[in-house]
């Protein structure tokens, strides 16, 4: 029987709806704004179809492990740990000592990329480790690319080679005011299955990219319709087409415009939503994560299952570089509404250049 330590950070992933591009150190204000916990049901929607397999599960009290597999269906398992309340990485540590300790082959944590630097602070590359993601950006490359893939990888943990993966140290204070300031902070031993596993953010600096942003920027510029409401996503290539209309984006933010004004600067779902109202001609404008390749669900959890449904799929329109797109062979959705994600289709259509697009393959991990 295998054991797995498992535990969740009940608040990872808060502040990205809300618009607040992380949590940490903001969960006050996030709840201010109207945030929702989602790390919990992220781990249940992962651990609920592992109920029945041969596991020994070790977890924490309360918020950050047992309710989680009591709500998954789990209803035994050990508990090894006791955090305070509310919950901080001290806990996290903590945790993942006591797991340690007791031999377990594999720990299982729920968060973004702040746990995952807790996490492999304790362990320390002594055991793998996996997350399930629920966090706002999750750079890192120790996270499965959804609830359901992390449950094919802790169902056949021990029987799949492991490989040293990143763990991103993240500013997210810098990354508040715009900025990505990113360094490598370790290597830690992950489960790897190619679609299952997420690879680790990369940024593209090259002159060539400078130039294909300017001309994604062009195209989109001329086909940009009037009346019509344009939510912007992330990224450098996006805030460049905000950039051609003479505009300030919101370089990490979502930004809406409209008739080549900005209605909103970093736009959360209810902004959005409200904005919806007024304007229900729209469309969303997205560019996939470097390498990793998401186009929905990490950086822009503003734009929600809720915003897209009112959107409609059909109106969603992804810009990428031809080398961006070199280095990203395959494309995900991880929008926290499974149904919706297969909505989307085995592929989608990327516009690369002026009047060009490359057709990519989308991998539902379900």
């Amino acid at each position: 029987m295998r054991r797995i330590g498992f535990l969740v950070n009940p608040i990872a992933g808060m502040g990205g709806a809300v618009g607040l591009a992380g949590t940490d150190g903001k969960v006050a204000e996030a709840l201010r704004r109207g945030a929702v916990p989602r790390s919990a049901d992220r781990a249940v929607q992962a651990l609920s179809t592992l109920r029945g397999e041969d596991i020994e599960w070790c977890t924490c009290s309360a918020p950050m492990g047992e309710n989680v597999l009591a709500a998954a269906g789990i209803g035994r398992s050990t508990v090894l740990y006791h955090p305070t309340v509310p919950t901080g990485a001290a806990d996290t540590k903590a945790a993942c000592r006591a797991f340690l300790a007791a031999g377990v082959d594999l720990i299982v944590f729920c968060g973004g990329d702040g746990t995952a630097r807790d996490v492999f602070d304790a362990v320390c590359g002594g055991i793998p480790i996996l997350g399930i993601p629920a966090g706002v950006k999750m750079y890192s490359a120790v996270f499965a690319v959804n609830p359901a893939a992390a449950a094919d990888l802790i169902r056949r943990a021990g029987e799949i080679p492991c490989r040293d993966s990143e763990v991103m140290d993240i500013d997210e204070e810098a990354y508040r005011s715009g900025r990505l300031s990113a360094r490598l902070y370790g290597y830690a031993c992950v489960p790897f299955i190619p679609e299952r596993t997420q690879g680790g953010k990369q940024v593209f600096e090259q002159q060539d990219e400078e130039r294909a942003k300017d001309d994604i920027a062009v195209f989109i510029n001329e086909v940009m319709l009037p009346e019509t409401l344009y939510i912007i996503g992330a990224g450098s290539t996006t805030a460049r087409i905000i950039e051609r209309l003479g505009l300030a984006p919101t370089l990490l933010g979502v930004d809406a415009v409209r008739d080549g004004e900005v209605i909103a600067r970093n736009a959360d779902e209810q902004t959005l939503l409200a904005l919806l109202d007024d304007y229900p001609c729209s469309k969303i404008v997205v560019s996939p994560i470097g390498a990793q390749g998401f186009v929905l669900g990490r950086g822009n959890q503003q734009i929600s299952p809720a915003v897209l449904r009112r959107v409609g799929l059909s109106n969603l329109i992804v810009v990428a570089t031809p080398a961006k797109l070199a280095a990203t062979p395959l494309l995900y959705v991880d929008s926290g509404d499974a149904a919706l994600d297969r909505e989307v289709g085995d592929s989608l259509q990327v516009v690369s250049g002026y009047r060009i697009a490359q057709r990519k393959r989308i991998v539902q991990a379900d």
